[in-house]
């Protein structure tokens, strides 16, 4: 006779089961087994298969055996479990999220997310899902991120790269990779992942080469193979990604910080009054225009910041910083 904890154990991985089952796309045993790996509801992947054709026999789920693996899902018209709990104001943070977070969560956990995600899309176009979810939709076309330089296209980031630079980064393990760097060479490198940053369209995996103690930054487009290896790595002490942000690193900068003083006209640079450099930034108001000095970091993105402004922009003089 099963005791009292088994039978806990079974229904608790029953429910989890059910609340991973997607409405739409289908899901495998494998597929669920390999979502619970290193979770209190790990199981072998026969206890999973059993649980899954119980569930089926109970619930409106559909098993597809028209082909191995078979397929769950929730029957059309069903609605559901657990995640239609999701209140609307959840199901509109929930969407709003999903767009910021695709290119910076590891693909595992975002796979893991991919229900959440799509109940709460479809809390939001369906108004009986959410007791009128109406005003929640329209918010979505109420707010917009916009970018301050020209709208790029994203590059096309392979898919499987992804999964395996994300893999390796979330547990610290050593990444072989091949990179084709902007002269169209191709070179192989054993990398210890340390972070990644989107940088208006693009992606950047921060890394330290093997046998080197200097961090790179290599966009991940560039990247055409990718492979985490079982070789775990101690994450650096002396490493900071907001540090390595803040030092200009993906500006192209070597973190080496200037005093900068540079005269601009009122109608370039009034948003610098609102929007300042830096914290130290002091403003000298002039008969056309404002003298500017702050102390920020020189890069190369600082530079044509500068240039941008044309002729508007005069008298740039950068000092050290003492």
């Amino acid at each position: 006779m099963a005791s009292r904890s088994d039978t806990k154990k079974s229904v608790l991985l029953a429910l989890e089961l059910l609340r991973r089952i997607p409405q739409q796309s289908k899901v495998s045993a494998r597929e669920l087994y390999e979502k619970l790996a290193g979770t209190e509801f790990a199981r072998d992947l026969r206890t999973i298969q059993r649980q899954l054709d119980m569930l089926s026999q109970h619930f409106d789920i559909e098993r597809d055996d028209s082909s191995k693996p078979y397929g769950y899902r929730w029957k059309e018209q069903s609605p559901g479990f657990a995640l239609m709990t999701l209140s609307k104001q959840e199901s509109l943070l929930l969407t709003l999220a999903e767009q910021h977070l695709r290119g910076i969560l590891p693909a595992s956990l975002m796979k893991s997310m991919n229900d959440f995600f799509t109940q709460a899309r479809a809390n939001l176009r369906d108004p009986y899902t959410t007791a009128n979810a109406g005003l929640e939709r329209e918010w979505l076309d109420k707010v917009r991120v916009i970018s301050t330089n020209q709208a790029l296209l994203p590059p096309k980031v392979n898919t499987e790269v992804f999964e395996q630079v994300t893999s390796a980064l979330f547990g610290n393990f050593m990444l072989e990779l091949d990179y084709k760097n902007a002269e169209d060479k191709t070179s192989h490198a054993s990398v210890m992942p340390l972070g990644l940053a989107q940088q208006g369209p693009r992606i950047y995996l921060v890394c330290r080469f093997k046998n080197y103690s200097n961090e790179r930054s290599l966009a991940l487009h560039r990247i055409s193979r990718a492979k985490a290896t079982a070789t775990p790595f101690e994450r650096p002490a002396d490493f900071n990604l907001k540090k390595y942000d803040a030092d200009g690193r993906f500006g192209f900068g070597e973190g080496k910080r200037i005093i900068l003083t540079f005269h601009i006209t009122k109608n370039s640079g009034y948003h610098l009054l609102e929007s300042p450099l830096s914290e130290d930034q002091h403003v000298d108001v002039l008969e056309d225009g404002y003298k500017i000095t702050a102390t920020v970091v020189e890069t190369a993105q600082l530079n044509r910041w500068l240039r941008g402004f044309g002729e508007t922009v005069t008298q740039v003089s950068k000092e050290p910083v003492a």
